[in-house]
């Protein structure tokens, strides 16, 4: 389980796609020391399990199945690239973001960037089916949303778009400065509304 607030924007050292299609995913970061085999980490919001450490090289590998490269934005992803991190929370911890699971639900268009008084404003399209809507894969206004694992609150929602402000510090230490019309992000919807999408289908 994650809260939606980056630790680190790094980069991508290496990417490789095997025989059956999987990403392995080789990512530079300043905390690769304080990992092990079998640590699960979000990236870009995806949780993914540490299958290697580079302690030389200060790297960590990851592998995403096919399923995952469907649903998310890791396949689009470049030796180069900033991809946001996150470690699992610490059961003490505070949950300064919102319940995240790492679980993307699916990718979402990024089609307008506005800069109002210091932050900026980004606009995403999103195209779910009228079943999937009907279990919570929406956004409210004032709700939480997770894109590229960052937790965010949602304003100017409709049914297939909605837009969030980014401050200057998310903006300086996250990929949202990579962030341009056209690009491609990962959407976690807020799990709180598919339960309650879910027990309300269940009452009828």
């Amino acid at each position: 389980m994650f809260s939606g607030i980056v630790e680190e924007a790094a980069r991508v050292d290496r990417v490789i796609i095997d025989t059956e299609g999987n990403l392995r995913l080789s990512v530079k970061c300043s905390f690769t020391d304080e990992l092990h085999i079998d640590q699960s980490v979000a990236h870009n919001g995806v949780c993914l399990t540490v299958v290697g450490i580079d302690a030389e090289k200060g790297t960590y590998d990851v592998v995403a199945i096919e399923e995952t490269l469907k649903r998310s934005n890791l396949g689009d992803l470049k030796v180069g690239n900033l991809v946001n991190l996150e470690r699992s929370m610490k059961m003490n911890g505070r949950l300064d973001g919102h319940i995240v699971q790492g679980h993307v639900d699916c990718r979402a268009l990024c089609e307008e960037v506005e800069e109002i008084e210091g932050s900026r404003y980004y606009k995403f399209s999103y195209n779910v089916s009228p079943e999937l809507m009907k279990k919570g894969y929406i956004t409210v206004e004032k709700g939480s949303i997770t894109v590229n694992g960052v937790s965010l609150t949602v304003c100017d929602s409709t049914t297939t778009t909605f837009r969030v402000a980014i401050i200057p510090y998310t903006l300086e230490h996250t990929n949202f400065k990579e962030i341009v019309p056209g690009t491609n992000v990962n959407l976690e919807f807020d799990i709180i509304g598919k339960y309650v999408a879910r027990l309300k289908e269940l009452d009828k």
